[in-house]
């Protein structure tokens, strides 16, 4: 891959190394370098490079529609015919480095923001009648466009009634909640004697009168929920009037790059700081969380514990921040009306440099204050561990918890999850832990270079998984170190969200037999590998136009040791397990544009570590408990609601049908809140190794407490605490004799 990468940037500089010496780029110049460059890469890197003709086009055309106005709330029939004149051309286009359709599509949505902002602040300046017969559709898939202005508009008018009419019933049943406690209130007041009676009669109806004079209005209720709904699209549509050029440039540059398949995505700078900061759990700054106001303004959302910030007491949630200057001695900038990504380009800094700020405190003085930029570690993100007892049923079990896969490539001594899970293995094998649970669910993937390293802790070496570039042979990426880390049972768990690099992990041990996998039916069906490569390095000069940002490309294919592909299908989990989405189509097989599934040959594997031997008889033990345990049972249920309540996305504009569907649906959805209590039997405690780090702080101590909280409540904690009795009772004896 670095050959051709080499490649690419090597033929980009080529093309545009005549242009290089040109006098200063203008905006347009500068998009149709980007495009070109773009475009470029992806012919040259992309494992499966689309053909840029008329298909390519009409795909584009419909990636990009689909992202503007998915939900057919903005554009007419008439907006979309006319933009459809380029649906051929979009090809063309983008090797020509034009961008008519754009321009087109960029005009015509914000002449649609002035229009709609018009009919919503209309409607909602006077009351709406709920007795009528209207439904509105909310699934954009099954509406289709206004056939013309008219019709938008009443879509607006259904929508407008449709948000009004949610917050109105909230708060009149709200009011009749409250109202119906004040009187359950009264009936349970004890009576004392005959004077203490009269006085408690006489406080009653004091109560009662006070209640009444509180007591709203339909009309006034209906009144406070169009005020809360004029709030909301006023400042969603204040941020989306701010959007820029380059926002639009971005969004179809990734329609683009999506119909290779919809793991390829252009990145602007800003946005590839902010996936950087994501994988690695680190970033340089002052650790403060900010946020854009409707009034354009910067505030202070969060203040992270044990930041510059935090530690100075400089600054705290709600401030203000009115001006940035760099240094002891920078110009100040004022930073009122920026955008937030532009804010913070210019407070994140190098860790010991200096940044000053002018902040607005909430009693509305004004200060000024210098922080020292430092490392910030977002930790709850890495690796934790902790020790699973259940009581009669399985002691000492080790789990732990990796949310991603991540890795900060960018710093030598930076967090590496593999290098996490490690120390976690040595602190639970210092415990002697009787079985040691790995959670990926929800763990959406990332290095796969710590994926290979950490799968090679579970065996002595050998394969791990393949992966295979456009124009070569699959290359087995193994495991080198014959050093096993844990040797004994052990079981992953999973879910339809857990992806790529968790599923290498998953497959890799299920194909050794080394772990028993639990989770859902699938796990997401990602089995393709990306790089990110640096737009700049594509092209000599043009230092006014940079930086041009970044895109990632899916560059290989990965398969099992057996020559099997997750790719669309996923990991089949050996014992599955009830979940609520179920009968619900989730992950790879969703986008249209993935990559189809193939297989290739298989590679040799084999290791002498821990065999798990009977999966059958692990299964059906567990089919057994699951299907007497009420609680998946339930939740097996619940995935059937939630199907049938996905697929109705119509309601009702009258107050009272309204009233009565969200009833039945909340009695419905009430059959299963809470399903998840503490489980008495289960204890869950922190390794006193880690209390000192935890106990650091109180937000430490307040995402610990949550994190026990949480797996004290897990059915499917306890579950595969049940399997891991049977897996270690299955090494040791009784299921020997129905080997698979």
């Amino acid at each position: 891959m670095k050959f051709k990468g080499f490649v690419f940037f090597a033929v980009a500089a080529l093309f545009f190394l005549v242009a290089a010496n040109q006098p200063k780029t203008d905006d347009a110049q500068k998009e149709a370098i980007l495009m070109q460059t773009v475009l470029a890469g992806l012919e040259q890197l992309h494992y499966a490079p689309y053909n840029i003709d008329d298909d390519f086009s009409n795909k584009v055309f419909d990636l990009y529609l689909e992202r503007i106005d998915g939900n057919k709330r903005w554009l007419t029939q008439a907006d979309v015919d006319q933009l459809a004149k380029y649906k051929d051309q979009l090809d063309d286009q983008a090797k020509g480095g034009t961008f008519e359709f754009l321009n087109l599509a960029e005009e015509t949505i914000n002449k649609s923001l002035v229009k709609t902002k018009a009919y919503y602040q209309e409607f909602l300046a006077q009351p709406f009648d709920f007795t009528g017969k209207e439904v509105i559709e909310l699934d954009g898939e099954k509406k289709t466009f206004a056939k013309d202005d008219a019709a938008l508009k009443l879509y607006w008018k259904k929508a407008m009634k449709y948000e009004t009419l949610t917050r109105l019933v909230n708060k009149i049943e709200a009011q009749e909640k409250a109202q119906k406690g004040e009187k359950e209130d009264k009936s349970t007041t004890p009576s004392l004697n005959e004077n203490s009676k009269e006085k408690i009669l006489e406080v009653a109806e004091v109560k009662e009168k006070e209640a009444v004079e509180k007591i709203k209005t339909v009309a006034e209720l209906e009144a406070e929920s169009r005020k809360a709904v004029l709030k909301l699209f006023d400042d969603w549509y204040h941020r989306m009037e701010k959007r820029q050029r380059k926002d639009f440039v971005s969004g179809y540059l990734n329609s683009l790059t999506s119909v290779f398949d919809p793991h390829t995505n252009y990145f602007l700078p800003a946005d590839k700081e902010n996936f950087d900061i994501g994988m690695s759990g680190r970033l340089e700054g002052i650790g403060a969380r900010l946020q854009e106001t409707p009034t354009d303004e910067t505030k202070v959302v969060m203040v992270v514990p044990g930041g510059p910030a935090y530690n100075g007491k400089v600054l705290e949630v709600e401030d203000i921040i009115l001006k940035v200057a760099q240094g002891d001695d920078g110009d100040w900038l004022d930073i009122g009306g920026w955008d937030i990504n532009d804010v913070v380009a210019k407070i994140r800094g190098k860790k010991g440099t200096k940044v000053r700020l002018a902040v607005k405190k909430v009693d509305g003085s004004t200060v000024e204050t210098t922080i020292i930029r430092e490392e910030i570690i977002m930790d709850e993100g890495y690796a934790k561990s902790a020790i699973l007892d259940l009581e009669g049923i399985g002691d000492n079990i080790g789990y732990i918890k990796l949310p991603r896969f991540y890795a900060d490539f960018n710093k030598r001594d930076g967090h590496q999850c593999a290098v996490d899970i490690g120390i976690e293995l040595e602190k639970l094998k210092e415990q002697k832990v009787n079985g040691i649970i790995l959670d990926l669910r929800n763990n959406g993937g990332g290095s796969l270079r710590d994926v290979v390293d950490m799968s090679g802790f579970f065996i002595e070496e050998g394969p791990i998984v393949q992966v295979k570039s456009r124009r070569a042979d699959a290359e087995v990426l193994n495991d080198r170190d014959p050093s096993v880390q844990y040797d004994g049972p052990l079981i992953v768990m999973v879910n339809s969200f857990s992806a790529s690099a968790s599923e290498i992990l998953a497959a890799a041990l299920q194909d050794y037999d080394r772990a028993v996998i639990v989770g859902s039916d699938a796990t997401f069906g990602k089995a393709t590998v990306q790089r990110f490569f640096d737009l700049d390095r594509a092209i000599r000069g043009y230092s006014d136009i940079k930086p041009l940002g970044q895109v990632k490309v899916t560059t290989q294919k990965f398969y099992r040791i057996t020559g099997n592909s997750n790719q669309l299908e996923g990991v089949i989990p050996d014992i599955m397990l009830p979940d609520n989405y179920d009968f619900i189509k989730t992950g790879e097989q969703e986008y249209e544009t993935a990559l189809k599934q193939t297989k290739i040959e298989s590679v040799a594997h084999n290791q002498g570590v821990f065999q798990v031997k009977n999966k059958a008889a692990l299964r059906t033990a567990s089919e057994g408990r699951v299907a007497t345990n009420e609680i998946f049972q339930k939740i097996q249920e619940n995935a059937k609601r939630l199907k049938k309540q996905r697929e109705s996305t119509s309601y009702s504009l009258n107050i009272e049908a309204f009233r009565k569907n969200k009833a039945t649906n909340k009695a419905a959805a009430d059959k299963y809140k809470n399903l998840m209590t503490p489980i008495e039997d289960l204890t869950v405690s922190n390794l006193a190794v880690d209390l000192v780090q935890i106990n650091a702080d109180s937000s430490k101590i307040g995402r610990n407490d949550a994190f026990i909280k949480a797996l004290k409540k897990d059915v499917y904690i306890e579950e595969t605490l049940h399997i891991m009795q049977d897996l270690v009772k299955g090494s040791t004896a009784y299921m020997e004799a129905g080997k698979e």
